[in-house]
Parts: structure tokens; sequence; C-alpha cells
């Protein structure tokens, strides 16, 4: 192993394997239809576990600007999400006061999903968004976006500018950050005295007990427990005082921060803490032996697509996000186990899925098609897609889900 891989956060080195996926590429970094015949860049998905913090963390093998620039993940296209980001919205309002006087500032603003139900009740807002072409939609909704990385410069520059926030939301961001100390240093900076940062992330609990080993791709640079989200706020004089469970992304935690000195925990944090130091995320030899968990189960997932080849069943996909291509690419099948997949997202219909080169088609291909199987690569979503596809029943058809154990319903 490369002796200069070093941990993003504490800088010790990174001795200790966690999983090894071979080689992918990136996850979002899907093919147009005419350059099916062109050469893809592989990269290891080799993910470690630093001794010393147990941060959980994948290399930079390829700079944030260039998978992040320009993106295909508009979060709007998923109706669960938007409740999710309704919900939170209203219940962070009332639990903040946020009033017309407030101003709400979300890092990785997407396409404004979020901002605009802030918008709704008055509040002031500022979206910071990386993708330009994303941010597009948001600034078609009206809602103020600044195209840039987060970090420590551009917080000094936006409250410079007057846009020191009373709230700072960072939903789904943090895994994708490779520069994580100015990261978090930056919302310290950008936080008014009183304020609150809320940050939403998958549960490295969740990844390690129901193998969600397709959560893990190069765009994802960090696993979040929150034994170790504590030390990187705390390192950057903010405190971690509250803490949700939610059921998002496979499970996901949201965490409350505040400058630090701000008072007590939680008894939520107190409660969790203890949750994961019985699980054993404060001991190493808990990250040890994952791998053999993930290789049986892509031996599952694997003899049912031989399985329904041999016996002249169909399969086709249903989404296309990020963690199916870390899935087909790590099982290496292609078009003649899965026949194509669909998507909602009109901006990666037409395209096909990196490495696997799977077309990715609009979802009503799958009625004219009448596979047997609809294997749901964002499995997450499973119950909001299950209930869309109910027609498919009419014909026989079933659903796979993949994670975390291969259920066909």
């Amino acid at each position: 192993m490369p002796s200069a891989l070093a941990c993003r956060f504490c800088g010790a080195p990174l001795a200790e394997s966690f999983l090894d996926l071979g080689l992918s590429p990136l996850a979002n970094s899907y093919v147009k239809a005419e350059d099916a015949g062109a050469p893809e860049t592989f990269y290891p998905l080799h993910v470690r576990v630093c001794g010393q913090c147990l941060l959980v963390q994948l290399p930079v093998l390829e700079s944030a600007e260039q998978i992040f620039s320009d993106y295909l993940y508009f979060s709007s296209f998923s109706d669960s999400w938007l409740r999710h980001a309704e919900s939170y919205a209203g219940m962070i309002a009332g639990r903040l006061g946020l009033t017309a006087a407030s101003k709400v500032v979300e890092i990785a603003s997407n396409d404004g999903y979020l901002l605009q139900y802030f918008k709704a009740r008055g509040i002031p807002v500022l979206g910071v968004e990386p993708a330009a072409n994303v941010a597009q939609a948001a600034l078609a909704k009206g809602i103020p976006t600044d195209v840039s990385f987060f970090s420590v410069k551009t917080a000094e520059r936006l409250k410079r500018d007057g846009h020191a926030a009373d709230l700072i939301a960072a939903n789904n961001v943090l895994a994708h950050v490779p520069d994580l100390n100015d990261f978090v240093a930056g919302m310290r900076v950008l936080l008014q005295p009183a304020g609150t940062i809320t940050v939403e992330f998958p549960h490295l609990l969740n990844l390690i007990e129901e193998r969600q080993f397709d959560t893990i791709y190069h765009e994802h640079f960090s696993y979040f427990s929150l034994l170790v989200a504590e030390q990187v706020f705390a390192r950057h004089g903010l405190q971690v005082f509250d803490v949700e469970l939610l059921s998002t992304h496979g499970g996901s935690l949201r965490i409350y921060a505040r400058h630090a000195g701000g008072g007590a925990v939680s008894e939520r944090i107190l409660a969790l803490r203890a949750r994961e130091a019985k699980a054993g995320l404060d001991r190493l030899e808990t990250y040890r032996g994952f791998g053999t968990a993930v290789a049986d189960l892509k031996g599952d997932i694997l003899e049912f697509l031989i399985g329904a080849r041999r016996a002249g069943k169909t399969v086709a996909g249903y989404g296309a996000p990020a963690k199916g291509n870390t899935l087909l690419n790590y099982l290496g099948v292609k078009r003649e186990y899965i026949g194509f997949t669909v998507d909602r997202n009109v901006h990666k219909q037409g395209h096909l899925l990196p490495g696997t080169r799977i077309p990715i088609r609009a979802p009503e291909a799958i009625f004219e098609a009448k596979p047997d199987y609809v294997l749901i690569l964002p499995w997450n979503l499973r119950d909001e897609i299950t209930a869309q596809l109910a027609g498919i029943r009419a014909w026989g058809g079933r659903f796979a889900v993949p994670i975390p154990a291969l259920q066909i319903l």
C-alpha cells in the first residue's frame, strides 16, 4: 500500500483496509449514447479506516471539481426526499424561531429542493452549490445561489457580504468533502454566535449492520459515525449537542451543532454514543471482516441474476443512482443480465450507466418491455418505487431488492 496515504482528518497513516470493491468508474459519470464505444477511466474503490480516529474513508483519486462541477443528480426528482425536506423546514423553523429577520444558508443546495420551503415561509435564504448546471435550476425557482465549493475562504467572503447564518443546513454533503477540516472550519466562520448547524449523513452503523456497501463510491470520501463526527466538529470549536435518527438513505443521522461552550448535550447524544460503543464502533477490530459479509451478499445477487437468465426470465432495473453503479460494477454484470434501467430524471435518460453501459430509459419502458423482475437499485426508496410500479403485477412481474439481503417481492 502506498505509504503516502494519510487520514484526511487526523493525518495518521491509513494502514487498515475496510472494504476493497475492486476497480470502478466514477459513479455519476454517465455515458452519452454516442460515446458507447469510447474508453472509460476506472479507479480503485478501496475503502480504509484510520487506526487512530476511526474515520472510514476513500483516498482522493479525482478532484472535487472534476466530480461535482457538472452534475446529473437533481434532488427534486424524488417525491419522498421533497417530503423529507418540507418536513424538516417546518420543524426547524419552529424549533429555532426563524423569521424574516433570520438567514438560512444551505451548503450543497442542489436545485433548491430544500430552500424553497424556507422561502415560502418568508425566511431569507442562500444556497451554496458547486455544480453550475444544478444551481441554474435553483435560480430558476428564485433561490439565491452562490456557485462555489464551500470552504473557509468561501465562508469569509459570504460573511463579509452579509450572509452570516442563523441556520446552516448541510444535507448529504459532508461525505463528499475531500478537505474535511477546511469545510467544517468554514461552517464555524459563517455561523452566527447563537446559530445552529444541522448536518445529515448516512450512518456508518447502518452501512455495516445492513451491508450497505453500494453507498460507497468515489464521490463519497468519508463515512461517519457519531463518534467520529463529534471529534471532527470539536476540533473546529463546534459542539454536537443533539442528534436524530432518520430513515433516509437506508438510515441516516441528523446532528445539531453550535459554537463550543453552549451547554450540555441531549439524552439522544448519550444514548447513541452508548449504542455505537455497544456495536463496537469505538474498536478497530469491528471494522475488519466487513469484506466477507459483502462478498456473501454479492454471491446471493449473482445467483439470482444467473438463475433468472437460465430460466429464460428478463430483468430490468429501476433507477440510475450512484449506489446502483457501485453495485453493478462490483457484480460485473452488464446488459446480458439487466437489459436496461429506467429513471425519472430526464437528465439521465438516453445515457448509459458508467462501466456496465446499461441504457437508461424513461419509466414507461418498464410497461412496454414487461420484464419478469424489476431490480430496485435505489433500495432506500423501495416503498415509493413499488407503489409507482404496482402495475407490473398485471403480467406477473416481481420486484427484487438487493440490500441488505436479496428479497423478491
